[in-house]
């Protein structure tokens, strides 16, 4: 599995991992009758992605319900950059995130839409990441970032130019107040050549490859996986997609690119998929560390800053229950 120390900005440092007694799954007890179905963008119907697109466009014009002056939009980027530290390089790392999607989703419906979260399938997408459909200026979220000067202390921007976003302006970078267009900068490739012993894919699409998660699905401890799980593929999507200098690079506020929300949805189901691989007990299996260093456990709060309530871990192990109801 290849190393990507250029990533590690994504996450804090790892910490070693306790395995922790864990409880019966409660998947039979609680089971939903009725689950929701998340789908790949590529699947999902040109009337399901437009109405997706455009509750994304809708949560620009609401207000912040954190009482910040900003909208409703940036209330995700701003809790993403407040918690940073918290819920990465840790063991929450993935139910945080999941709960985040559940927060997205119903503010999405909340402004019209009626479909569930959605995901982009960046493995089955890793030999050619720029041509998903995701990048579609039609279907999708739009393209790759245009170089060109700024006026500011930025030496080069990389604003979108076309499709739904390409008139999207964003409020933070990181945790500064830095306004600024939506950005990309995918990753190049480059060949193998005299001073590059090995050839880089383009958006470093090699690092989520089937070949890389069937490494890092072998893994049999939560703790493990998870690590695995973020510190390769996900940071590799975020750094191929933003670069250093795009927002969905290794920025706190990446939540920015509303692909965020496609890339991180996928995340999930990848954990839901190792999950179900031995659900008896891998659905309520949660070991490592939090962020203080001491053991985590399913009894550990998720924070969300208000935009929900910070619910335990527990509560989003098993994506079957009566709280979640959803599968892919």
């Amino acid at each position: 599995m290849k190393f990507l120390p250029s990533l590690l900005a994504l996450s804090a440092s790892l910490t070693p991992t306790l395995a922790l007694p864990q409880p019966p799954s409660t998947l039979a007890a609680r089971a939903c009758t009725n689950p929701k179905v998340r789908k790949e963008w590529s699947k999902a119907t040109a009337a399901e992605r437009s109405s997706y697109i455009s509750a994304v466009k809708c949560l620009t014009t609401k207000p912040s319900k954190l009482g910040k002056n900003h909208r409703l939009f940036d209330d995700f980027v701003y809790l993403h950059f407040t918690v940073f530290q918290h819920v990465h390089g840790v063991a929450a790392f993935l139910p945080w995130h999941r709960y985040l999607i559940v927060l997205y989703e119903r503010e999405l419906q909340a402004c019209g839409y009626n479909g569930n979260a959605m995901y982009w399938d960046w493995v089955a997408d890793s030999a050619a990441p720029s041509k998903a459909a995701v990048f579609d200026p039609v279907t999708g979220f739009g393209g790759n970032g245009t170089a060109e000067p700024s006026n500011d202390d930025w030496v080069t921007t990389y604003c979108v130019k076309n499709g739904p976003f390409s008139n999207l302006q964003l409020k933070y970078w990181n945790a500064d107040d830095r306004p600024h267009c939506l950005q990309r900068f995918f990753a190049l490739g480059y060949p193998a050549g005299p001073d590059i012993p090995e050839p880089v894919a383009e958006m470093l699409g090699d690092n989520y490859s089937p070949a890389i998660m069937a490494q890092i699905n072998a893994e049999n401890v939560f703790s493990d996986f998870g690590h695995g799980l973020e510190n390769e593929p996900h940071a590799a999507v975020h750094l191929g997609v933003g670069g250093l200098a795009g927002d969905m690079g290794p920025q706190s506020s990446s939540p920015n690119d509303p692909l965020f929300f496609l890339h991180h949805t996928q995340v999930d189901r990848l954990w839901w998929l190792w999950q179900q691989q031995n659900p008896s007990k891998r659905t309520m299996e949660y070991n490592g560390m939090r962020f203080d260093g001491s053991a985590a456990t399913l009894d550990d709060l998720l924070p969300v800053l208000g935009l929900g309530a910070d619910l335990p871990v527990r509560d989003f192990m098993d994506v079957s229950t009566d709280n979640l109801c959803y599968k892919y």
